[in-house]
């Protein structure tokens, strides 16, 4: 179904580790409106969607989550890479050392564990692609609340880019939106979803 190329989305290139910095950057690998979490629902929204020009986008974007998500954690890898134990006491990231080194674990900055309660997978073409739109949403204010937080330009550069696709998905699910209440419209039946009801637009 993919072809995956095997090289980041965009480089993350962090000559100076900063675990302090990590600690809020991790909310976008486990958090509650990070990259896990947005490739989790847009692939299993998918499968109800019954339009396969937004079941296409469904995967797309899905799928460059993913990516995204590869993204976050390299940066969080070169981010606490190396650091001595001084510095790991110094920047409060001996409370996520003591249960996984450095290892990559998906967490929201508060230190809580990813759970799918995060996303939403409700079926309803409508309203999937509105938590869609309100998620992209939410993940560009984080990107924006990190980017007020780093100083560091070889941070800063990535999660730029990161912030700008969060801006294109939301563009795109809105397109998707329109083109879903069209065809629910044109057979004057607004409510009710194709997917499993055969009546749908029959009056």
């Amino acid at each position: 179904m993919w072809q995956y190329e095997k090289k980041l989305q965009y480089p993350v290139k962090i000559k100076t580790p900063n675990a302090k910095l990590a600690k809020v950057i991790i909310s976008q690998l486990g958090g509650p409106d990070g990259e896990l979490a947005a490739s989790l629902r847009y692939l299993n929204q998918r499968y109800a969607m019954p339009y396969g020009e937004v079941k296409g986008l469904l995967t797309d974007i899905g799928t460059e989550e993913l990516a995204h998500f590869e993204m976050i954690s390299a940066i969080l890898y070169q981010l606490t890479k190396d650091l001595s134990m001084e510095e790991i006491k110094k920047s409060g990231f001996d409370t996520y050392f003591v249960d996984h080194t450095t290892g990559i674990y998906p967490v929201a900055a508060s230190g809580t564990p990813f759970t799918a309660t995060y996303f939403q997978s409700k079926g309803d073409i409508i309203t999937d692609l509105s938590e869609d739109m309100a998620a992209e949403q939410k993940a560009r204010t984080t990107y924006d609340n990190i980017l007020r937080l780093a100083d560091d330009p070889d941070v800063r550069d990535p999660i730029r880019f990161l912030r700008e696709r969060e801006i294109v998905h939301y563009q795109r699910f809105g397109e998707a939106l329109r083109i879903a209440q069209d065809k629910l419209n044109s057979k004057n039946f607004y409510a009710c979803n194709p997917s499993f009801d055969k009546n749908c637009g029959k009056v």
